[in-house]
């Protein structure tokens, strides 16, 4: 075989993964087979032998330390988010909100779940869950349709996730970053922040809607039916829907459950729906469900406050004084595990919990990241063998001289949104696209921050758009909207702030390339 021709093979494994979670949504089908071609090509093309390398290169990415610390973390995450729905922060911190007085109307009630949403930066989905529990009577209050909610909760959630490093999406990202040899990965993460156009222009733009009242298209049309008619009568057919109960059938166009395996993170809603409260704190029988004390805010509050402080400490700890150099991955792992700790505390301490539901309660919330964990040990092991083959250097090669540099970040931003939409997972795509784009960015000499930052927001617009996204479907159903709705009318805004990121891209391309 060739030179050229090994050197082409170098492709082949990633766009393996691309084609195949494009064609079957199912990422760890993808990851799983782009490992496989990529360690048979380098056995020589056996593909027993590759077989037996692929394994081997998967149980090597937990022998590094790092990779080792995020994946724990990843498990950490999830006992920490179901503790604190098991203690009643979550319920609390609904009661807490609906309490206020300075909501006087439909604009404040909107910018209260756009504030809201950007809050609850920990998770995703809990940010949608809490949003939509605590606006939707204030929504229907002020006739603001449910479509509008949708939109919020949706606009917030993912967006501000992927800008913040000390939860689980920061701490994945990084976790891809050091497994691809990113050297300060945090810094790179840091530096990619004000880059990230789609992510920067959805929350500014859902701001701008919720203030100003910029309601154009389907959105306009069910702004404008709610206004004039009670407010369930502007769910698009679908009626009410009680974003809490487990057993309700989905509405048109709503699908009764998420695809299962390949979505990002598992949905707080659980295996059937319903809240983690309902399902994590009542429905064991053993009599701890009727706590001894009222659920206040201050119980969900105070461990994610815990967990956002300890994350500068740590930071600053492992970066001896700089906080810019240090690791990221033992320092989000030690926020975590502060957060988890305060949070036991919390519901040891108040009667909200005993001490064997809350043991459940974590292992509960554990297990139900272990198919996150699975894909980021997936990602990891093919950003290894990409750079066993040379994958990003040969792109890069290929590229120089052959795509205009202004178009090679809009392309990047493009295939990964084509990606995230096709599979509903954006988590997906970032493994998938990664371990492409920063050898590319290496290759070309180039900084790697504006390579992540096409990826990232790529990921969130196709996420964002897509309507068999855990995050899009639990949006519909906490808002209480009909699905289908939700996805019509949000898709304009998604579209104009996903044109404005690919002039964003163009120019950050160009100048580069100077």
């Amino acid at each position: 075989m060739t030179v050229h021709a090994v050197e082409f093979a170098s492709l082949l494994p990633p766009l393996l993964a691309i084609g195949l979670a494009i064609y079957s949504r199912r990422v760890y089908l993808s990851l799983a087979a782009g490992i496989w071609l990529g360690w048979t090509i380098a056995a020589s093309w056996n593909p027993f032998a590759g077989l037996a390398r692929a394994i081997d290169a998967c149980i090597a990415v937990l022998g590094v330390a790092d990779n080792a610390r995020v994946l724990v973390f990843t498990l950490l995450i999830g006992s920490l988010v179901a503790v604190v729905e098991a203690n009643g922060g979550v319920r609390g911190f609904v009661h807490w909100a609906e309490g206020r007085s300075w909501i006087r109307g439909r604009r404040s009630a909107q910018l209260l779940a756009w504030v809201v949403g950007l809050a609850l930066f920990i998770e995703s989905n809990i940010s949608i869950l809490v949003t939509g529990s605590v606006c939707r009577p204030l929504f229907d209050r002020f006739h603001v349709s449910r479509q509008k909610l949708a939109y919020l909760v949706d606009s917030t959630c993912a967006p501000v996730c992927i800008l913040v490093p000390f939860n689980a999406w920061g701490a994945y990202v990084l976790g891809l970053l050091g497994g691809l040899g990113v050297d300060r990965p945090v810094a790179v993460f840091a530096e990619a922040l004000p880059l990230n156009f789609y992510a920067l222009g959805a929350l500014a733009l859902a701001a701008l809607s919720a203030g100003m009242g910029l309601d154009w298209g389907p959105m306009g049309r069910a702004e404008r039916a709610a206004a004039e008619r009670a407010p369930h009568g502007a769910q698009g057919g679908a009626g009410p829907v009680d974003a809490t109960d487990p057993v309700r059938e989905a509405g048109p166009g709503v699908p009764a459950a998420a695809p299962s395996g390949d979505r990002e993170l598992a949905a707080v809603l659980g295996e059937a729906g319903g809240t983690g409260e309902a399902r994590v704190a009542g429905g064991t029988g053993d009599g701890t469900a009727a706590a001894a004390a009222e659920p206040r805010a201050l119980d969900m509050l105070l461990p994610i406050g815990v967990m956002v402080a300890t994350m500068p400490v740590g930071m600053l700890v492992t970066g001896h004084g700089h906080l810019i150099q240090g690791s990221g991955s033992t320092s989000v792992l030690w926020a975590v595990l502060a957060g988890l700790v305060a949070a036991w505390i919390v519901s040891l301490a108040r009667g909200r919990l005993s001490a064997d539901r809350v043991g459940e309660a974590s292992l509960e919330g554990a297990g139900k990241l272990v198919g996150m964990a699975f894909i980021l040990l997936l990602a990891l092991a093919l950003g290894q063998v990409t750079r066993v083959l040379g994958t990003g250097q040969y792109v890069a090669g290929v590229v120089v001289g052959r795509v205009p540099p202004p178009v090679l970040l809009p392309l990047l931003f493009a295939v990964s949104g084509t990606i995230s939409f096709s599979t509903g997972s954006s988590w997906g795509t970032f493994a998938i696209m990664l371990p492409v784009a920063v050898p590319m960015a290496t290759g070309l000499g180039a900084p790697v921050a504006p390579f992540l930052a096409a990826v990232l927001s790529g990921g969130i617009f196709g996420d964002h758009c897509s309507p068999i996204s855990d995050t899009t479907i639990i949006a519909s159903l906490a808002s209480a909207c009909d699905h289908i709705e939700h996805v019509r009318t949000q898709l304009p805004y998604a579209l104009t702030v996903a044109g404005v990121a690919m002039v964003g891209f163009a120019s950050v391309g160009a100048w580069l390339m100077l």
